[in-house]
């Protein structure tokens, strides 16, 4: 039953497989076991950004097309539902709207590129997404009167899903349950199914054609598959689950503005992301999201720690100054990539690929001489 709900596509290795699950179990009861605003803002981010980061994987890691517009479909989304519920009140017709809105735009958008702007060589379909998303982010900041401008939208969603919201007057495992951690879990159940999709996608008849594009795109062609519309499907569905990644964030923030989800350093977060957990596979956005967000979110707390114990020590308490926490990440980047160059999971899945070539050869010596 497993095994067909993750679309046969299983962990592989021990290791992953209980960090996989540790992070399940983590996100299903953060609410509990992580007390506290900031833990709770951390988990919802993590969530939506394993949607953001599976989706361009699903483009870069299993197809092989490097776009620096995913952030505009991820903005497109969360704009969609900051819109329509600023302009239509706090209702679920309002809410529905946006985000029927935003796929649709995303799907145009998604196919106009993908017809004109994949049958170019990579570097300047590359190029040419950058432009476009730069352009997007310039036309969201000054149409003032649909986007409100530089300051973005704030907009209030249905009462359930409000802060002010609480059905319970007891408190439940030490926990006041209020329209918060209904939001959260809303955003939970949407993560689950929407990596789950991603899988299936990436397991079935066309998510091997698009790993075989990857491969040598001129010898699919010559098999008889038609890269270019392989290509732009894989680019609609990437923008499409980049854009209900979108609506997430402006359901859990309940505003939006240019520099929360079209701004050029999320483009670059979800690049790291996706080199740290591992390209070409779905589990990677769960591992590498956990890992850098965490890092990005407590990095400064440890390192304020770090230099207070180290107080007595000029030199070692400067450099472990929370100030320098950019350089420190920087630095964990570096030492991830060297020592994880295939991404945790592919690290990990290789391992267990070298331990079980060990075991063939040892127990089947004939085969393998």
């Amino acid at each position: 039953m497993l095994s067909r709900l993750l679309s046969h596509d299983l962990p592989r290795n021990r290791l992953l497989a209980i960090i996989l699950l540790a992070i399940l179990i983590g996100l299903a009861f953060a609410p509990f076991l992580f007390p506290g605003v900031k833990a709770l803002n951390v988990a919802a981010k993590v969530l939506i950004f394993i949607v953001l980061v599976a989706a361009f994987d699903l483009l870069l890691g299993y197809t092989g097309i490097v776009s620096f517009a995913h952030t505009m479909f991820f903005g497109i989304g969360a704009y969609g539902v900051a819109i329509a519920c600023s302009r239509m009140g706090p209702t679920w017709g309002a809410l529905a709207v946006g985000i029927g809105g935003a796929l649709l735009l995303s799907l145009l958008l998604s196919l106009a590129m993908g017809l004109f702007s994949l049958r170019v060589r990579a570097i300047f379909f590359a190029m040419i997404t950058l432009a476009v998303a730069a352009a997007f982010q310039t036309l969201a900041s000054q149409l003032s009167d649909f986007t409100g401008g530089e300051d973005g939208l704030t907009f209030k969603l249905p009462e359930l899903l409000s802060p002010s919201f609480e059905p319970f007057e007891s408190e439940f495992l030490g926990v006041l349950i209020d329209g918060k951690i209904i939001a959260y879990y809303l955003l939970f159940v949407a993560a689950v199914a929407l990596v789950l999709m991603m899988l299936r996608i990436v397991n079935s008849p066309f998510g091997r054609v698009l790993q075989a594009i990857r491969e040598n795109e001129f010898r699919a062609e010559a098999i008889g598959y038609r890269v270019v519309v392989y290509r732009t499907l894989s680019s609609v569905l990437s923008a499409l689950f980049a854009t209900l990644a979108g609506c997430m964030l402006a359901i859990w923030l309940r505003y939006n503005g240019p520099d929360t989800s079209l701004s050029f350093e999320i483009m670059i977060d979800v690049l790291l992301i996706v080199v740290i957990g591992g390209m070409g596979t779905i589990y990677g956005a769960a591992i590498g999201s956990v890992l850098f967000l965490i890092a990005q979110s407590y990095l400064q707390d440890l390192l304020r720690l770090g230099s207070e114990a180290t107080s007595a020590i000029p030199v070692l308490s400067a450099l472990l100054s929370p100030d320098r926490w950019l350089l420190w990440l920087g630095v964990l980047f570096v030492l991830s990539v060297y020592y994880f160059p295939t991404g945790v999971v592919g690290r990990l899945r290789a391992r267990t690929a070298a331990r079980s070539a060990v075991t063939s050869r040892r127990f089947h010596p004939a085969q393998t001489s």
